[in-house]
């Protein structure tokens, strides 16, 4: 006869049990790791406060507010020599923030596009694909930088082959934009009275595409029925700003660049090291991102594109209504890292002299104020900012697209 013996009766709690017991183990090894981590961190800290005391110097962060004393060529909001060195450090991020927006921009439409032709049935047009994917992303992206650098200073026209009847060369776009080899130049807006109004009819037009396209893909689910969604957008985006433009006596004006003298003047003047910054960041990133778009496209069962043929749609309908949206899951993570890659590769934009935040902050102002350890923290710090808020931003955007499980 089998007798059950008395459950064993709790003893209290050992210290034994922070090892041997599955319920306390994982909560030791991370007390333990974050006891060495801060001990780690505060012997660094310890060491760091002594040698700056050693060498005469303290962490101070009292230099931003002096004067900076040195100019920069690309600026995005106003600036001069006598502006303090915060002003000069902000000005940098900007012109590091035009670069990662304008890149990731750009890159993007690349990456579909050529992740796309990848994908075509067109041997010639699948190769020239290939041949520019392998290209761009087995060479390192400095190289690309000081190549378009030197296409751009080198193979572009002077101002004075602009000069005279019989010029070398022309504008483009009805004599409003000059490409030459010192940087190009382009109409820029002149802001009269009324045009913030003519601003803010601009997004809040861009607010009601978004509105309109969340109720095009309600309306879609649910009927069936496709709008002609581009076109609708498109009026929604021109008419109200162009009527509010009109009705407010066109208070935006362009300003247009003139040859005078030995070179433009008006306009907006684009360096050719922002141009060649941004066009090599986009063309090296946009050759994983054409990876990334097509393995996304190959991860879809091709009976999603039979059915969808079956069903009568168009091969276009098919890969924007069927294919892309179903990519997109697979696209957006790894699609992540290469904005936060492109992001920080502007900081190579001090090989073509382009002023972001690597060339004032931790240029110019860290050998000026020889305050090294105070440039480099707060250079990592806004770096790390930005990259949490893209990649907080990409997470967002990925949530609103995976696979809705109940």
């Amino acid at each position: 006869m089998t007798t059950l013996s008395d459950p064993p009766k709790d003893q209290g709690f050992r210290l034994s049990q922070l090892i041997y017991d599955t319920r306390y183990r994982s909560i030791t090894i991370q007390v333990v790791a974050m006891l060495a981590f801060m001990l780690i961190a505060a012997f660094l800290i310890r060491n760091t406060i002594i040698n700056l005391s050693a060498l005469g110097k303290d962490i101070n962060f009292g230099f931003l507010s002096s004067r900076a004393a040195y100019d920069i060529n690309q600026q995005i909001i106003p600036y001069t020599s006598d502006d303090p060195h915060w002003r000069a450090a902000l000005v940098g991020l900007l012109n590091t923030l035009l670069i990662a927006i304008l890149g990731c921009t750009l890159a993007t439409v690349i990456g579909v596009v050529a992740g796309v032709l990848r994908l075509s049935k067109n041997w010639l047009t699948a190769k020239i694909m290939t041949v520019y994917v392998e290209s761009f992303r087995n060479i390192p992206v400095l190289l690309w930088i000081l190549a378009f650098m030197a296409v751009l200073s080198e193979g572009l026209p002077a101002p004075r082959a602009f000069r005279g009847e019989d010029a070398a060369a022309s504008m483009w776009f009805w004599d409003s934009v000059a490409v030459t080899n010192r940087g190009t130049y382009v109409p820029a807006p002149v802001w009269g009275s009324g045009s913030s109004v003519v601003v803010i009819a601009f997004l809040l037009s861009l607010l009601g595409i978004w509105a309109f396209g969340k109720w095009s893909n309600r309306h879609f689910e649910e009927t069936g029925q496709h709008l002609p969604n581009f076109w609708i957008k498109l009026g929604i985006l021109i008419v109200p700003s162009v009527l509010v433009y009109f009705i407010m006596g066109r208070p935006i004006s362009l300003s247009y660049p003139e040859l005078k003298g030995f070179n433009f003047d008006g306009g907006l003047h684009l360096r050719n090291s922002m141009l060649a910054l941004w066009l090599a960041l986009s063309f090296y990133t946009g050759s994983f991102i054409a990876e990334i778009v097509r393995s996304g496209i190959l991860a879809i069962s091709k009976g999603q594109t039979e059915a969808a043929f079956a069903l009568g749609l168009r091969p276009s309908w098919t890969m924007n209504l069927v294919i892309l949206p179903q990519a997109l899951r697979v696209i957006i993570p790894p699609l992540i890292s290469q904005y936060l890659n492109l992001t920080k590769n502007s900081s190579l934009a001090l090989a073509v002299g382009y002023m972001d935040l690597r060339s004032t902050l931790g240029g110019t102002t860290l050998n000026t104020t020889g305050r090294e350890l105070e440039c480099m923290l707060l250079m990592m710090l806004i770096y790390l900012i930005v990259s949490l808020i893209i990649s907080s931003g990409m997470n967002i955007y990925n949530k609103s697209v995976k696979l809705k499980e109940r």
